[in-house]
């Protein structure tokens, strides 16, 4: 069999349409997941043990079943039980989210324990509110910690995102499928699809590496 890769110049404004919807939906899930992951971890730390209960047991479901049935299970599920029509690019945004939040809030959990509590200490001193306790203390701090696992946790999601094709999503995976059946050139073009994938998640990986040892080294926590 010989390799054409030439073909693919056909269709590289749809591989780059793909990308940027994967990359699109990579971006809206990691920052609502960040959010969401960060409420939980507060949760699993909090001294209410019905919201330890519930953040718990959300937190082991969605990190115990696999992603893609979580995928399959709001889009063709949830609506039935809703009542209400979900777009796929809806369906894989909440599937990652939650996904997302649940892998993020463990992360935040482990920063949360690290600071110490004469930092909470402090701030019933001083006597403010809890609000401003979690926005001005504790998110920033939590938050710095974070970083490195938050990173890797984001190229994983990344990688992940290639399941929302199975539902339809026009992504770099759903419009390499579609060439792919279309040329009858699996092997040229999915090898593509995979060094895109490659490029992109490899350069992200080793900079956590290197940002783990800068925070480490200069600021020492």
């Amino acid at each position: 069999m010989e390799l054409d890769f030439s073909i693919l110049s056909k269709f590289q404004y749809a591989l780059l349409l793909g990308l940027w919807t994967t990359l699109k939906l990579t971006v809206i899930c990691i920052v609502l997941g960040c959010a969401l992951g960060f409420a939980v971890g507060l949760a699993r730390t909090s001294r209410n043990i019905v919201l330890r209960a519930l953040s718990s047991a959300y937190v082991e479901f969605f990190r115990g079943t696999p992603v893609l049935v979580q995928l399959f299970w709001i889009f063709f599920c949830l609506p039935l039980m809703l009542g209400v029509e979900l777009s796929n690019f809806t369906s894989g945004v909440v599937a990652l989210t939650l996904y997302m939040g649940a892998i993020t809030s463990e992360t935040f959990r482990a920063s949360l324990k690290s600071i110490g509590p004469e930092q909470f200490d402090a701030c019933v001193a001083l006597g403010l509110p809890r609000n401003v306790q979690v926005v001005n203390v504790v998110l920033p701090q939590a938050v710095l910690r974070a970083i490195p696992t938050l990173l890797s946790n984001c190229v994983s999601l990344f990688k992940e995102s290639a399941l929302v094709s199975a539902v339809g999503m026009a992504d770099l995976m759903f419009v390499g499928q579609n060439i792919s059946n279309n040329t009858a050139r699996p092997v040229e073009v999915l090898s593509v699809v995979a060094l895109i994938y490659f490029v992109i998640a490899f350069p992200l990986t080793r900079a956590v590496s290197v940002i783990e040892a800068r925070i480490l080294g200069k600021l020492a926590i």
